[in-house]
């Protein structure tokens, strides 16, 4: 699987162009205060984007939770957006439903048991033979391409993360997805990509359609997106 790591990820300026065939990605560190979950520093970057002041961008969720765009209303863009702690991050296209997902793995959790709950046989037999060490960390790599998966068909975890499944290589690293329910297309429709834009931090971002640039953008410390 792709990976974008701390290193693909360059000082982003605002404003940018983002182009009909790319994906930008945006990982901004201490950027969503408490109880703000990220909402104005999105509204602050949607709104460098598309060239209005913040305070003109509204958010709203739908059904399912999933946040989108309510203004400006004539925009096709679409973005979706995670955080973990005060980090937050957040995915950006046109005309392309996105899933993305960050988690961090400083607190300890009963791991196969969240495993053999919410993944598929396979993926928890593949989890419960891999090196004590090794187990929180594969466990968020996969959460976490599940979670960008289920976030980009706008269901979120109700979907069912057992519903479609994840491959691996013989060492016990992500090799793909190779099982989807058929209401969510065929597995050769999906792009996944992993994201490890910090030390501690894993994530991925998913789309279904067709395969677009990506470029990762890191906004610098003590600068929010202006």
């Amino acid at each position: 699987m792709r990976l974008l790591a701390a290193t693909d990820f360059e000082p982003g300026t605002l404003p940018l162009r983002l182009a009909a065939d790319e994906i930008h990605v945006w990982f901004c560190p201490d950027e969503s205060g408490p109880g703000e979950k990220g909402g104005e520093s999105v509204q602050r970057l949607l709104g460098a984007y598309l060239g209005v002041e913040a305070a003109a961008v509204a958010l709203a969720r739908d059904p399912h939770g999933k946040p989108f765009l309510a203004a400006p209303v004539d925009s096709d863009m679409q973005f979706n957006l995670s955080h973990s702690g005060n980090t937050l991050i957040v995915a950006l296209g046109r005309g392309q439903a996105l899933g993305v997902d960050i988690e961090g793995g400083s607190r300890a959790r009963p791991w196969l048991a969240l495993a053999e709950r919410y993944f598929t046989p396979a993926e928890y037999a593949t989890l419960a033979a891999l090196p004590a060490p090794r187990l929180a960390s594969a466990f968020l790599e996969l959460w976490s391409c599940k979670e960008a998966v289920v976030k980009a068909l706008g269901r979120g975890i109700a979907f069912g993360l057992h519903r479609l499944g994840f491959g691996w290589t013989p060492d016990g690293a992500l090799a793909g997805l190779i099982e989807m329910a058929a209401e969510a297309g065929g597995v050769d429709e999906w792009h996944v990509v992993r994201l490890a834009p910090a030390p501690g931090l894993v994530g991925a971002l998913a789309w279904r359609g067709p395969s677009r640039r990506l470029r990762a953008l890191r906004v610098v410390s003590g600068r929010r997106a202006t």
